[in-house]
């Protein structure tokens, strides 16, 4: 005895077809600002989340020129450094691509915000000192400075400080 035939398969959608295509809708809709009540302007960064991605395209700088400073500090390390401190730079260019403007961030900068969101590193680690720990702790300032203000910023740009935060503490890790 055979096994009955199988039972034809229904023109059209199924219910489970049907259902994960909404939901894939749904999730379209969210991701692109589609949800009911919010608007253009609730999706808009406020004058003050400007200012504190320009800050943070400052606190980058200073990374970068930490980099830079350690590895005329130490020739030595300067070949360990290369890597991370090209990272360095290439999150410094996406930061200062999603700042509204470069002139924001020197404005912040020069007005003091920068240095209220983390300390600006030193010129040059201290003579005679341990320019690894010195590097290091330049960055760590650095990456809980991009962390708190990503959570102080919204969309792209929260992810974006996220991501060079989290860039940030590898490159501390690694420097231990």
């Amino acid at each position: 005895m055979s096994a009955p035939p199988a039972p034809p398969v229904p023109a059209g959608f199924s219910r489970r077809g049907l259902l994960a295509g909404a939901a894939g809708l749904a999730l379209l809709a969210a991701t692109a600002g589609c949800t009911p009540g919010s608007s253009g302007e609730a999706a808009r960064e406020t004058a003050e989340q400007v200012d504190r991605l320009a800050a943070q395209v400052a606190v980058q700088e200073a990374v970068v020129a930490a980099y830079a400073a350690a590895g005329t500090a130490d020739p030595a390390l300067r070949a360990e450094l290369a890597v991370p401190a090209d990272q360095a730079r290439d999150q410094l260019d996406r930061l200062r691509e999603a700042a509204p403007s470069s002139a924001a961030s020197s404005s912040a900068a020069s007005s003091g915000r920068a240095s209220s969101t983390a300390a600006a590193p030193a010129l040059a680690p201290p003579a005679g000192g341990d320019v690894r720990a010195w590097l290091r702790e330049q960055i760590g300032t650095a990456a809980t400075s991009h962390a708190t203000a990503c959570v102080e910023v919204t969309g792209a740009r929260a992810a974006l400080l996220g991501s060079v935060a989290a860039g940030l503490r590898g490159h501390e890790t690694a420097l231990a």
